[in-house]
């Protein structure tokens, strides 16, 4: 998944900002610097995230900046060129770029690259490459021509692979494109051909990635398709003539409009940005695609008209919005199964048995299910043991799938209880490799039966399928929909138990109908309250869900806002007293596994503002009252099998506070909520603060006895203060 964030410009008006855009965005000495050159005279270095500008240069009236100015890493020092061949080297205490380092060239330049733990490199228009001190050695030294008088150079881009600095740059010709490849060490310059201008549309946008010896080469054309090209880099000897094969990667847009003002970023190995506009849409946007899952993650619709250009630094976007420099910051997650699994912060119990939750995802199209013709099932004489046993084996697996083909299509018609039959002699059988696939098989065809039929919901069949531990919310994600639809709240519990990669969308819906739920419709559901028998007092529950069985905890008592400070300042006496739990236990238990799930912040808090304030209520009770619970002993920790941990507990309370903070705050029934917590972090707060003191007395002590020697015998008055 991915997110655009809210945007923010750089300090107001770019002083040479037109419709031809900037020079460029290029990296500074530090992370948060960042030098922008327009096209007129100007260089400017911002500070992002104080959104102002730390510095500002200008060449002499009269004079152009013609390549984008950089850092050089190295000495600490800027590099630009103006009039396309004065090169000036500054320092952030020079005021006037007349005055520093200059040095006239004998060609004219085309970019200078610059990145961390390399020398800069000069590229010039004609494809020679120097290094930086090489040129300053000698200025006026002979450039040669490596691209012939028509080509014209279209983009650039330097990369670093295994230490070694590897530059690359496209040019054009006739609608023909070449691709160069430039190593260094040792000297190594590749040619290949990329596309030709009447079989590929017009190519709009180039962008690139390095990874493990092999350039990964985007291009966007004009109707919105992106295609790949690989361009190994570990060829020993160049050939003269090497064509590129390139692949359709994506398409971005529906076929047919015609691009403009394009612009492709590449944000990791799973995400590119791109930005532009179409004749069917008129206003410029900027979008991020997935190129694994081939799927639109965000898009985010500009009110101004934009160059067209687009860079892309440390999770941040800049471009040219009207004549403002703006930031998009965005967060991108990886897009894999793996990344859900490894939000889970469980210990696994020594003795137990790792269930995998990875689907091999081709068999579960069909490919796994489907039996091989067997014209012989005899074996032959003159077959060996080997080829004997591995007949059997291919005989056996056939008859499995044929008896799980007739499982599957029986389903469809059979009743609840004659399933739940078939279903309990199908788990006791020795399992199979193929037993996950079999089972989401299962697991779907129940869903799409149950959608089909709304009359139709084998609960104990579905759970009995979700205890053998091999599902996963990407397996069969309409069985959560479903069992929230029958607000089958035992169903929910076990998934949220096992299931690794719930959305947390589907979390947070979870949240709204275990607490919505009465109390007297939980007592007649089967909970799993194992993750509660240790700090719950049933007796005393039971006798609090007689008097408020009906408002599911919540107290109807106002506070009056003239007590709010009294009830800061007055003792509190609630500690001397036992704890008692605002929710039954069926309901604690149930959202007990709403604090064990897997989350991310940046998703979950939308859909945390959907909740009622009576249910952000009800459930800041409960956190509160957990909170106590785990202040009772010296480990911080409830007693009992899996209950929440303290910071699981923090982490809840946080993120309720974050998405209903404006409204809590003007509710009466939550003042005495946020009163409790304020003096009961406040004591905590205080005592290890005094713990701390008392530490430090005590070591210093310490000190003092292993420095003096006291004799035989001594009278020693300590007073601590």
């Amino acid at each position: 998944m991915a997110v655009l964030e809210e945007d923010f410009t750089l300090g107001g008006l770019v002083p040479g900002a037109g419709l031809d855009g900037l020079l460029g965005v290029e990296h500074g000495h530090k992370a948060d610097l960042f030098l922008v050159t327009d096209r007129g005279r100007t260089v400017i270095l911002y500070k992002v995230s104080d959104q102002k500008p730390l510095g500002c240069w200008s060449v002499k009236q009269g004079q152009t900046i013609t390549c984008p100015a950089v850092s050089n890493f190295q000495t600490g020092e800027y590099v630009v060129v103006h009039d396309d061949k004065v090169l000036r080297i500054w320092k952030n205490e020079d005021v006037n770029l007349d005055k520093v380092f200059k040095a006239t060239l004998s060609a004219d330049v085309y970019k200078i690259h610059s990145i961390q733990n390399t020398e800069p490199l000069v590229l010039f228009r004609k494809g020679a490459v120097r290094r930086l001190d090489a040129l300053l050695a000698e200025p006026q030294q002979k450039i040669e021509a490596v691209i012939s008088d028509e080509e014209v150079i279209k983009w650039t881009k330097l990369f670093l692979d295994s230490n070694q600095p590897v530059l690359i740059f496209v040019t054009e010709k006739h609608g023909n494109y070449f691709v160069y490849v430039q190593m260094f060490n040792p000297h190594n310059l590749c040619k290949y051909t990329l596309l030709r201008g009447e079989e590929e549309p017009v190519t709009l946008s180039f962008a690139a990635s390095v990874n493990e010896r092999l350039v990964t080469l985007l291009c966007l054309s004009c109707n919105g398709s992106i295609y790949e090209t690989l361009i190994p880099l570990n060829q020993s000897k160049p050939e003269e003539k090497q064509v590129l094969v390139t692949s359709l990667l994506l398409k971005t847009y529906v076929s047919g409009n015609v691009l403009k003002g394009v612009s492709l970023a590449i944000l990791d190995k799973d995400h590119v940005a791109v930005m532009g506009t179409s004749l069917k849409a008129p206003k410029e946007s900027i979008s991020i695609w997935n190129i694994k899952f081939q799927t639109l993650q965000t898009s985010k619709e500009l009110s101004q008209e934009t160059s067209g250009q687009l860079w892309c630094y440390g999770g941040k976007l800049f471009m040219l919005h009207g004549k403002f420099l703006t930031v998009i910051p965005f967060k991108c997650e990886i897009s894999s199964l793996a990344a859900a699994l490894g939000k889970l912060k469980h210990i696994q119990a020594p003795g137990t048995q790792t269930v995998s939750h990875f689907v091999n995802w081709g068999t579960f199209q069909g490919d796994g299910l489907e039996s091989q013709d067997s014209n012989n099932l005899a074996p032959l004489k003159g077959q060996s043991k080997s080829s004997l046993r591995t007949r059997r084996n291919e005989t056996r697996s056939q008859l499995e799938d044929l008896t799980n083909r007739e499982f599957l299509s029986g389903i469809k018609d059979a009743s609840e209880k004659h399933l739940e039959q078939q279903l309990s002699k199908f788990l006791t059988d020795k399992r199979t490799p193929e037993f996950q696939i079999t089972v989401g098989h299962i697991v779907t065809e129940l869903v799409e039966r149950c959608k089909a039929e709304p009359a139709f919901y084998p609960q104990s069949s579905l759970v009995q399928l979700i205890q053998t531990q091999v599902l996963s919310y990407s397996l069969c994600p309409d069985l959560m929909a479903v069992a929230l639809e029958k607000r089958d709240v035992h169903l929910l519990q076990l998934c949220l138990q096992q299931f690794p990669d719930i959305p947390e969308s589907i979390t947070c819906a979870c949240l709204k109908v275990f607490l919505s739920i009465g109390d007297d419709s939980l007592e007649e559901t089967n909970v799993n309250v194992e993750s509660v028998i240790g700090y719950i007092n049933f007796a005393q529950d039971e006798k609090m869900g007689k008097t408020e069985v009906v408002q599911n905890g919540f107290s109807p008592v106002l506070l009056e806002e003239n007590n709010f400070e009294d009830k800061l300042n007055k003792p509190d006496d609630t500690m001397n007293t036992t704890l008692t739990c605002p929710v039954t236990p069926q309901k604690a238990a149930l959202l007990n596994a709403i604090l064990h799930s897997a989350y991310s912040e940046t998703f979950l808090l939308p859909n945390l503002k959907d909740l009622t304030v009576q249910h952000v209520i009800l459930f800041l009770q409960y956190l509160h009252f957990l909170y106590e619970k785990c202040s009772e002993n010296a480990s911080m920790t409830l007693p009992g099998p899996c209950p929440p941990t303290l910071n699981q507990i923090m982490d809840w309370i946080c993120l309720l506070l974050d998405a209903h903070f404006t409204v809590v705050v003007m509710i009466p029934e939550a003042k005495g909520i946020l009163a409790s917590l304020y003096k009961f972090v406040k004591a905590q707060v205080w005592v290890y603060s005094e713990l701390n003191k008392i530490e430090g007395s005590l070591q210093q002590l310490q000190k003092l006895h292993q420095q003096r020697n006291m004799g035989l015998y001594s009278i020693e008055v300590l007073e601590l203060i």
